[in-house]
């Protein structure tokens, strides 16, 4: 900062200080009082007066007062003669009274230097004009203060001026020296203020384009409140930025302004940084009353110590100006100190009242011994911070509540949300926590409302062992438990035998209380209940309606919470294993919107995981891929556990889809817990891996993957073909082998879902069955195979039937017909991602019209359909369902079923499978 610059809004007062310096040359002596805030200006000021004196022919004995010093006899009267325009003998004589002086007692005694003194710099006067300059004069000795008034009296006719500076808040006893000074006539006071907008702007204005400057300014005086010494920090921070290379795009304070921060405030009484810390501790200075509880002062005092911070810019009103001065006050409080305000301020403000996350944030900063009458603020204050969604302070909260916490079933309660909350946004990072949470379910201490859900999370790391002999052992004193603490506990055992069902047999007598309605309450062992019902009916196969009505009673009544995420996944792969994807898509995408904009990547990963596999079942393989491949980026591999067989095996069986055969077989050598082979979600990963390995023409080991998937499932007495159809699998792999008579004869056996509508596994079936017969046979299973995909939600199944149907027509002589189904297989695969089964179907130029000349009548028979018609016959062409033709352009299922009708008769075809597949190049392709 140039002379000039430190001068901006000071002329005036310099040219007040030679005028003085004037009057004092020609005899009449001059006392000037600068007067402002700490870090204001003045002692800038004063020493570019005292330069111009010194080139004016001035005698400059100048001294600067430190509080350090003040205790010290005639420590700035010294200072003074220590010069040399003082001859020696006279420094002499005057030192060594003052020697003697410092050693008397009485007051008179000590004032036996003052006359000799004044003497000597008057008679120095009469040589040359003297300006005695003291900085900081508020911090004098008080003998020296003494003499600096006895010499004031005596200058009026002398060429002498003495400048004094000072603070603006005087101590008691500096007042006195203060009011006898501005008593003499020839004193004037000069008032050293901040710099004004204006005054900002002037100084900034050498350092940045005219344009810029002009733009930066107001933010500048913001920041600094026009304080000389916090504006050229700040101006340093931001030159320091620019010499880095970063582009300059705001004003943002660093280390010099918090460092001018500090000075500021060592610069001032000793109770200005005590006040500072006061404040940086409450966030805001708060009223006088509770500053000076905090700090243990009176509330007079706090509303005065506030006063000098907003006078020396460094408050704002009653804050900081900016968040980086507060951090700068707290950055060099020692812990103890800052640990023990905060404790303070967190006891005040909790007894008048003060929200919990309020009185948190303090007991967080403080950081030792904790209140226990605070543990319940801490747990609120948890919560609220969740609905703002901070996991971080919950965390933290939880975490001081759980170490300051002396009762042990509080404790364990504790520790059960901590861990809710750590495995929502890593669930790797919760492992740490399990061994401590299962030692205290065994103890029986957790609350019902936490059994259910701690027991899952063991299950989800795989510890399946500890989570049944937790349940084992709980159900061995049901006499103990209270009741529902009993429901919690059999809500537990049937989530571990629906997770694992070989654990059945050793849980069965774990059933100390069974309670087969505890849903109606909305409880978390109720959503832990109703889920494990939910998978158990869409499992038997014969109760798939009462599936999808327990599952969407669940997704009614709960929503999206730590506690509540596993029951909600679970029942939307209820509704998946009772063929309802439509249902479990709408839901899906529902609770994902509920998260997306919270932080749980948790929650999202499996969500993620679970659209995954819905969109893999409806036939769309790019799809599958992307929300398995979002799943496994949200959180890291290690934090799966056993869940890591969903998205896995949704991405190989993509993968294996879309003939990315090398990716495929590279997921298969990623690790899995070994304790996943004997869950239903690693069914999925064992056929998935099956799957790549038919694919890959390792025929034997994809039917000895099959064939697992059936012997765990006999085992277990499931035959469900929708949570794994093993029997088709491993039929497809013996007509691999060249063994179509197993392969039919494993078919076969495959169980058909009673009560319901043909399911997507019969047509997958029956596409098999259809492979191992004679032509004339064959026609009548694919046709069938293909009315029940045409209703069904799978379209890569739909698009290989129709190709076997055409292929069959084909190898009949009937080539119109067999270019008519393969044209609309070929389209079917095309927008399932399906190019391997793509290129079987239409080797070479796919664009190629296998249609022949039928474009003509075709044309003239669509121009008969309305608008809406034309919609709907443009998409059922595409093989969409009725479902997703209802839900694309937003009418019943029935209006759809009722324009096909019109459709088939307009275009003089009897079902679906017949509509000429060139309607999709047409010029009402655009619509689908």
């Amino acid at each position: 900062m140039t002379l000039s610059s430190k001068l901006v809004e000071r002329e005036s007062h310099l040219s007040a200080l030679r005028e003085q310096l004037h009057s004092a040359g020609t005899g009449r002596g001059r006392v000037a009082l600068l007067s402002g805030p700490v870090a204001s200006g003045k002692t800038e000021l004063m020493q570019a007066f005292t330069e111009q004196a010194i080139d004016e022919g001035a005698i400059l004995l100048d001294a600067t007062a430190s509080r350090i010093e003040s205790a010290l006899p005639f420590g700035i009267l010294r200072k003074i003669f220590d010069h040399t325009s003082v001859a020696p003998e006279v420094r002499a004589e005057a030192l060594r009274l003052m020697d003697e002086a410092a050693h008397e007692t009485s007051q008179r005694d000590r004032m036996r230097p003052m006359p000799y003194a004044a003497w000597a710099l008057l008679q120095l006067s009469h040589e040359h004009p003297i300006v005695i300059a003291i900085d900081d004069v508020h911090c004098t000795d008080e003998e020296s203060s003494q003499f600096l008034l006895y010499l004031a009296r005596r200058i009026r006719q002398a060429r002498i001026l003495i400048v004094l500076t000072e603070a603006t808040r005087l101590r008691q006893e500096q007042l006195v020296f203060h009011a006898e000074l501005l008593r003499q006539p020839h004193c004037s006071r000069i008032h050293i203020g901040m710099l004004s907008p204006q005054g900002t702007a002037a100084v900034i204005a050498g350092h940045f384009v005219p344009a810029l400057a002009a733009r930066l300014a107001p933010e500048f005086h913001a920041k600094t409140g026009g304080n000389p010494l916090l504006l050229r920090a700040l101006l340093e921070d931001c030159q320091g930025a620019a010499d880095r290379n970063e582009p300059f795009q705001r004003v943002v304070p660093a280390d010099k302004y918090a460092q001018a921060v500090r000075d500021c405030l060592h610069r001032g009484e000793p109770d200005m940084l005590t006040l500072a810390r006061g404040v940086a501790v409450l966030g805001d200075a708060g009223s006088p009353t509770l500053l000076g509880q905090v700090l243990g002062i009176r509330a007079q005092q706090a509303e005065q110590g506030v006063q000098d911070l907003v006078r020396c810019a460094v408050l704002n009103g009653q804050t900081f100006r900016d968040p980086s001065a507060r951090a700068a006050v707290l950055e060099v409080t020692p812990p103890e100190t800052l640990a023990s305000l905060h404790q303070r301020a967190a006891a005040l403000l909790h007894r008048d009242g003060a929200s919990a996350l309020e009185v948190a944030q303090h007991l967080l900063c403080g950081r030792q011994d904790v209140d226990s009458g605070m543990i319940s603020v801490l747990q609120e204050a948890a919560e609220y911070a969740l609905i703002d969604d901070d996991i971080e302070v919950a965390l933290r909260c939880l975490e001081l509540a759980h170490q300051a916490c002396r009762d042990r079933e509080t404790q364990t309660s504790i520790k059960a949300r901590l861990v809710s909350l750590v495995w929502r946004l890593n669930p790797a990072a919760a492992e740490a926590h399990l061994p401590q949470l299962t030692a205290e379910l065994v103890s029986g201490r957790l609350p019902g409302g936490d059994l259910a859900t701690s027991v899952s999370y063991l299950g989800w790391s795989g510890r399946l062992g500890e989570a049944s002999d937790v349940v084992h052992a709980l159900s061995q004193r049901p006499e103990q438990l209270p009741a529902r603490q009993a429901a919690a506990l059999e809500s537990a055992r049937r989530w571990l035998t629906m997770i694992n069902p070989s654990l059945e047999p050793v849980l069965r007598e774990a059933e100390p209380h069974r309670d087969p309605a505890p849903g109606g309450r909305g409880t978390v062992e109720d959503a832990h209940a109703l889920a494990a019902s939910a998978i158990s009916a869409a499992l038997t196969g014969t109760l798939g309606d009462n599936a999808v009505a327990e599952a969407q009673r669940l997704l009614q009544r709960h929503r999206i919470s730590d506690n509540s995420l596993q029951p909600l996944v679970f029942s939307l792969l209820a509704l998946i294993y009772a063929d309802r994807t439509d249902v479990a898509l709408a839901w899906c995408d529902r609770l994902l919107g509920e998260c997306s904009t919270r932080r749980a990547p948790g929650w999202q990963a499996l969500l993620s995981a679970v659209r995954g596999d819905i969109a893999l079942r409806q036939g769309d393989l790019p799809g599958a891929a992307h929300h398995a491949r979002a799943a496994l980026s949200l959180i890291s591999l290690q934090s799966w556990g056993i869940g890591i067989a969903l998205p896995l095996s949704t991405l190989i069986q993509a993968e294996v889809g879309m003939g990315r055969h090398d990716e495929a077989v590279a997921l298969l050598e990623q690790p899995v817990p070994e304790a996943l082979f004997d869950t239903l979600l690693g069914l999925q990963y064992i056929r998935a891996r099956g799957r790549c390995h038919l694919a890959t023409g390792r025929y034997h080991a994809a039917v000895e993957n099959f064939l697992t998937c059936g012997r765990l499932m006999e085992k277990w007495g499931i035959d469900a073909p929708e949570l794994v159809p093993w029997r088709v699998d491993a039929a497809e792999a013996w007509l691999a082998l060249g063994e179509p008579e197993r392969a039919r004869a494993l078919a076969e056996r495959q169980p058909r879902r009673g009560g319901a509508a043909p399911s997507r596994t019969r047509g997958a079936q029956l596409l098999v069955l259809a492979r191992t017969v004679e032509v004339k046979r064959r026609l009548q299973l694919l046709n069938e195979a293909v009315e029940i995909l045409e209703n069904s939600d799978d379209r890569l199944h739909l698009a290989a039937a129709l190709g076997e149907l055409g292929n069959s027509y084909r190898s009949l002589g009937d080539f119109n017909r067999a270019r008519l189904l393969v044209r609309k297989a070929w389209h079917v695969a095309k927008a399932c991602g399906a190019e391997p089964l793509c290129q079987e179907l239409m080797p070479g130029d796919a664009d190629a019209d296998p249609a022949g000349g039928q474009g003509g009548d075709l044309s003239r028979e669509a121009e008969a359909l309305t608008e809406a018609e034309s919609r709907v016959a443009v998409l059922a062409a595409h093989g969409h369902t009725n479902r997703e033709i209802a839900t694309k352009l937003y009418v019943t299922v029935s209006t759809v079923e009722q324009h096909l009708t019109r459709i088939y008769r307009k275009l003089n075809v009897k079902r679906r499978r017949d509509l000429p597949s060139k309607l999709s190049d047409s010029s009402l392709a655009g619509i689908a």
